[in-house]
């Protein structure tokens, strides 16, 4: 395992490897992002010293989804966003093979909410926000959330999210079960490695066939979500509320919604 993979740092603690997302203050994520961390998880499948994974983020925010201002972001309404590749390397993500346990610390909106759903396990500090705010941009969520969210969650407190885009405390999120512990930020990461230690300490080949049971056939579940998402989100892009949503978020105010 390498010590770097872009924008992705590596690090090994027993069995288990700690991949922190250096991209501060908030993470937002890019193509190459997703591509060096799916790149990461790849190599981490190949090594049979390493047992599990801890993913993590520097700076403030776990991923604060797409960054609206960014020319080749979903914000631009003219050019092609990427969107299409990043959801390529989101069904590379849901392809690993051994367990990752998330530690979440601010916000994990939109797509950042899609990377947290990639782990097994979140755990997260009191600070953590957890939102699918694509509606208030006038958009259609992405990352395979309409498919990975409702697995976690069920289907009913998933479409509060989808459909309201409200924002989730971390006790709210805790509730619901997208979140699996809550604890002060100074104990988030250490928290997250011993679970995954905890993991770790079992019979990896027998680790990796249970889990593949219980996540079934995820990654072509996501395949054919996002390939639904593109194509719903493709056409909103042209609308005028995906043009005021952009603004309206960008500007931290309501959105001013026609319909049209």
């Amino acid at each position: 395992m390498k010590d770097r993979y872009g924008d992705v740092s590596a690090k090994r603690d027993g069995h288990v490897a700690i991949l922190e997302i250096d991209r501060p203050p908030h993470n937002h994520v890019s193509v190459e992002l997703m591509r060096d961390l799916a790149d990461a998880l790849h190599v981490i499948d190949a090594e049979k010293n390493i047992r599990a994974t801890v993913l993590c983020s520097a700076g403030k925010s776990f991923c604060a989804g797409a960054d609206l201002q960014a020319p080749s972001g979903i914000g631009n309404t003219e050019q092609p966003s990427g969107i299409g590749p990043l959801y390529e390397e989101a069904v590379r993500l849901f392809s690993a093979k051994k367990p990752i346990v998330a530690a979440v610390q601010g916000a994990a909106v939109g797509a950042g909410l899609g990377l947290a759903l990639i782990a097994d396990f979140r755990i997260a500090a009191p600070e953590a926000r957890f939102t699918s705010n694509f509606v208030k941009l006038g958009f259609h969520p992405g990352f395979g959330i309409t498919h990975t969210l409702k697995r976690v969650v069920g289907e009913q407190n998933a479409m509060l999210m989808c459909l309201t885009g409200r924002r989730l405390k971390a006790e709210e999120a805790l509730a619901i079960g997208l979140v699996d512990q809550v604890v002060p930020l100074a104990e988030l990461r250490n928290t997250a490695l011993a679970l995954a230690k905890e993991i770790a300490e079992n019979a990896p080949l027998a680790v990796q066939s249970t889990r593949a049971t219980f996540r079934h056939d995820l990654a072509a579940a996501v395949r054919a979500q996002t390939a639904h998402e593109l194509k719903e989100q493709t056409w909103l892009r042209q609308t005028h509320d995906f043009k005021e949503g952009i603004r309206a978020v960008s500007e931290r105010r309501a959105g001013n919604f026609t319909g049209t």
